[in-house]
């Protein structure tokens, strides 16, 4: 848990847990959610259930819980691409933001705990995650945490019937010296 002071007031950080499905369906129903994700909608609290299970392990694997006042209204997580020694250095980002917390520091203090996990627990070097190429808020979000375009992805998802460009993006840490 965190309690962190430079978090918004009445936000709680938690790792994310299993009865936290029915506020994740419940967010993830939101339109102006779940149509920034890859997530389809329409999702029940019982897929929620079973895929918040699955991500609750040890290891680099970490999906943050953003509460408040009782509810979920966000997640943000860190996930291995690949389970290659190659490529241990590296997960992906993800995170997403009940439309009533956007624009309150939410997403600003789910991204200070995700990095401070990769950078002092997890000893991850490069985050990577793509973003919708209109979704200029959240792009913002990721440049102000070190993030930089790495390309523009043409047609990378289906939305509402269209095909949507994406931007890749990605942060990378200098390996730490040893002291």
């Amino acid at each position: 848990m965190s309690t962190d002071p430079e978090n918004p007031p009445n936000l709680l950080l938690r790792r994310a847990r299993a009865d936290d499905a029915r506020d994740v369906a419940a967010l993830m129903s939101d339109p102006s959610v779940y149509a920034q994700t890859l997530q389809m909608p329409h999702a029940s609290e019982a897929w929620w259930r079973e895929r918040l299970t699955a991500m609750d392990k040890p290891g680099v694997e970490l999906q943050l819980a953003a509460e408040r006042d009782g509810r979920v209204v966000g997640l943000a997580g860190l996930h291995q691409p690949t389970p290659s020694p190659r490529r241990r250095h590296v997960a992906g980002l993800g995170i997403t933001l009940a439309r009533e917390a956007q624009g309150q520091g939410v997403g600003d203090a789910m991204m200070r705990a995700l990095l401070q996990h990769a950078d002092e627990w997890a000893g991850l070097l490069r985050l990577e995650l793509t973003v919708y190429a209109d979704n200029a808020r959240a792009i913002r979000l990721y440049e102000r945490h070190g993030f930089e375009r790495e390309g523009l992805m043409r047609g990378y998802g289906l939305r509402g019937g269209a095909y949507v460009d994406c931007v890749a993006m990605a942060r990378w840490r200098d390996a730490p010296s040893h002291p």
